[in-house]
């Protein structure tokens, strides 16, 4: 295993089930801990070429199909893609290269059963070519050995709430609004649990392109001009993957806007059906959280949807016995810690220490995520 101590920078990369960008995170630990405190050096979001994130939207919508040759070269494009995100990343922030000691790739997520007789997780993005082009060890393609082990692969970022927002003195619970919404629950005396509680930005991102043309609801404005419909919410809340126990996980390929489709009349405006798709974000958070931690006091958001203030007053609203609060007044950009994990993730494996939790994935043990390709 390669020596963690010269050089204690990573650089984490991850484009989300939104496919709205790269985000980029370099991230120095105090110490070669897994509780080390982590600093954020530099973070930022590098977009897709267009008509390469267009396809991926399209794959994601379950709206197109791929041949072999067109998955192993979707594989490199995607590959090359983070590789310039990680080299914009390292030239943009000033740092020299050689004080990298790894660089932890996410990939993109093309296709996520991990149930079933024969279940799998696909992430696309060639780590071999993100090694060659940025002369950096690379460690990537975490979630297939958990998924190996018996466990959903997902979510994976709970280890590294864990190990940075855990307070003894209060039940708290992380939720991530990316393309998909999950929780991790830190109680303040207790194992950690984590989950996917159901769609967020993704099938808002979705509708709203659809119909303004713009590629996300900014500041939830689209949603605030519409109505809750009553029985749309309901017929969206009968799905039966909302009433599954965790752990649990989904993605794109579930949760569409084919599927919206299913649930329409053809009576609904547009607006109203953004404000419904934000309510059904709301309301499936809430009652996961009084299911599973119920004396929850604090809940820390990150992800794209902080952003969305309409979103978040209606999180705030709905859950008003606990406070609700960006990830930011801990001291992480709610639009890095994503990132941030796998750059976490990519030091343990280097470390040979465990990146899962299994009472969150439901493996069948800790294990040591991803494989590592030298520079």
């Amino acid at each position: 295993m390669p020596n963690l101590q010269p050089a204690r920078l990573f650089l984490g990369l991850i484009s989300g089930t939104s496919a709205d960008g790269i985000d980029a995170a370099l991230v120095r630990f105090a110490d070669d801990t897994p509780h080390a405190r982590p600093e954020l050096v530099f973070g930022r979001t590098y977009a897709w070429d267009p008509a390469l994130r267009a396809r991926l939207v399209a794959l994601g919508q379950q709206s197109a199909q791929l041949t072999l040759d067109e998955v192993g070269e979707l594989d490199v494009r995607i590959g090359r893609a983070f590789a310039n995100a990680a080299k914009a990343a390292i030239a943009d922030s000033g740092i020299d290269r050689g004080e990298l000691a790894a660089i932890g790739s996410h990939g993109q997520t093309l296709r996520h059963r991990a149930h079933g007789d024969v279940p799998y997780t696909l992430q696309l993005g060639d780590p071999s070519s993100i090694a060659e082009r940025c002369k950096v060890t690379v460690v990537a393609d975490f979630r297939r050995r958990d998924v190996a082990a018996g466990g959903h692969g997902a979510p994976l970022v709970p280890a590294f709430h864990a190990a940075t927002l855990h307070d003894a003195g209060e039940d708290r619970a992380v939720l991530n609004l990316g393309g998909i919404a999950n929780f991790t629950l830190l109680p303040a005396q207790g194992a950690v649990r984590g989950f996917d509680t159901g769609p967020a930005n993704g099938l808002m991102d979705a509708w709203c392109l659809h119909y303004t043309g713009h590629g996300f609801d900014a500041g939830g404005t689209f949603a605030a001009s519409g109505q809750v419909d009553a029985a749309l919410l309901a017929g969206l809340l009968d799905e039966p993957w909302f009433a599954l126990q965790p752990p649990k996980s989904t993605g794109r390929d579930q949760f569409h806007l084919d599927w919206v489709a299913s649930k329409l009349t053809g009576d609904e405006s547009a607006a109203d059906v953004q404000a419904t798709l934000l309510a059904l974000t709301v309301r499936t958070v809430a009652d996961a959280l009084r299911a599973s931690q119920p004396g929850t006091r604090r809940l820390i958001a990150c992800g794209g949807g902080v952003h969305n203030r309409v979103l978040m007053a209606a999180l705030a609203d709905a859950m008003p016995d606990l406070r609700v609060e960006s990830s930011a007044a801990h001291g992480l950009d709610p639009d890095s810690v994503e990132a941030m994990a796998f750059a976490w993730l990519a030091r343990e494996t280097l470390a040979n220490r465990p990146g899962n939790l299994p009472a969150v994935t439901g493996a069948a043990g800790p294990r040591v995520l991803g494989g590592i390709y030298p520079p």
